[in-house]
């Protein structure tokens, strides 16, 4: 057993009543009373655990006031730690150094503990590839303030940008949760202006204060909406668009493209069937057909919409649009031309 284990054992040994023997602490770990004189030091200078010597009951024991936020050591197993690491590089590629001041004396902790188990953090980060595809610029200052302000459930004073129709409105929000979705941050939030539930693009915000109440320095408290009504605006529609799901999408995708669509989770109400013909037909509940417009279309003729007529025009429709874009170049290809491959020869 490595050092760093047996120390992360004695913490559970200890925790399991007031005081353990020396003769049950050598049994229970199969050392000597060498080891475990040892061991008593390391947990001290090491791991900053408050062990003492209770003579009154013989055996070893914490202090008492030992509680878990007293303790400046982690008390994580390794495999933990190793999960912390990851956490951590996950946390700096969602916005790269954001958190990395906040994170400072966490990071240090850690690779202190790593290097105790005879791994390297910075070998963690060589060997763990995290790939983003379309993560937008994040202001640092918005995301601390919209962070805090969910946290601490106060409401928010910010100017959005609507990209969709170039407009740019101040908005009191009431915050109710943050999510992290396809490598964009975006806010769950009460939005008073509309008296109503809407999700907001963080990197769309500016100006992004809490909102005071009448220029005495105390913050406004958010509104709490009631967490079914949340969970219903947020988890039973499609993606990132809030609302309670009113359509249903049948999707049948060919049999080349069901091996990998037949794995996986597009909205966590869905169902699926395998196809006769090794096809496989997946139905998903939407409310809004932006999002899911894009994820039919990324697989091209791969994929047929059969449900509902409005979704399967809305397909007829983009496809025909964007053939609009390369209709003349087909026109004036000379007959018999070769066709393009797509890469330079």
């Amino acid at each position: 057993m490595k050092d760093i284990d047996r120390l992360y054992r004695y913490k559970g040994l200890l925790t399991s009543r007031h005081a353990v023997s020396s003769q049950e602490l050598m049994d229970a770990l199969g050392i000597s009373l060498a080891t475990l004189k040892r061991d008593m030091a390391s947990l001290r200078s090491r791991l900053n655990l408050p062990v003492e010597y209770d003579r009154m009951q013989g055996g070893y024991r914490l202090a008492p006031g030992h509680g878990r936020k007293e303790l400046p050591g982690l008390w994580l197993t390794p495999q933990e730690l190793v999960a912390l690491a990851t956490v951590q590089q996950l946390l700096s590629s969602f916005a790269p150094g954001l958190l990395a001041e906040k994170l400072q004396p966490l990071n240090e902790r850690l690779s202190q503990l790593l290097q105790e188990m005879n791994l390297n953090s910075q070998a963690l980060a060589q060997r763990i590839r995290l790939v983003s595809a379309g993560q937008r610029t994040l202001p640092p200052q918005a995301f601390e303030v919209v962070a805090t302000a969910t946290l601490a459930r106060t409401r928010l004073l910010v100017q959005h940008h609507n990209r969709e129709t170039g407009q740019t409105l101040q908005r009191e929000l009431s915050p109710q949760q943050l999510v992290h979705y396809r490598d964009n941050w975006y806010l769950d939030a009460w939005c008073h202006l509309r008296n109503g539930f809407r999700s907001f693009a963080v990197d769309a915000m500016s100006h992004v204060q809490l909102l005071q109440a009448d220029g005495a320095g105390k913050t406004v408290a958010a509104l709490e909406m009631d967490p079914q009504e949340l969970r219903r605006a947020t988890q039973s529609s499609y993606g990132i668009f809030s609302g309670e799901a009113r359509h249903l999408a049948v999707l049948r995708f060919s049999a080349m493209r069901a091996r990998w669509v037949s794995s996986e989770v597009w909205h966590p109400e869905q169902t699926g069937r395998w196809l006769d013909d090794g096809g496989y037909e997946l139905s998903v509940p939407y409310s809004d057909a932006r999002e899911l417009l894009g994820d039919i279309l990324r697989h091209g003729p791969h994929c047929t919409v059969c449900a509902p007529p409005a979704l399967r025009d809305q397909i007829a429709q983009a496809l025909r649009e964007a053939l609009g874009h390369y209709t003349s170049d087909i026109q004036a290809r000379p007959e018999g031309s070769a066709k393009s491959s797509g890469r330079p020869t």
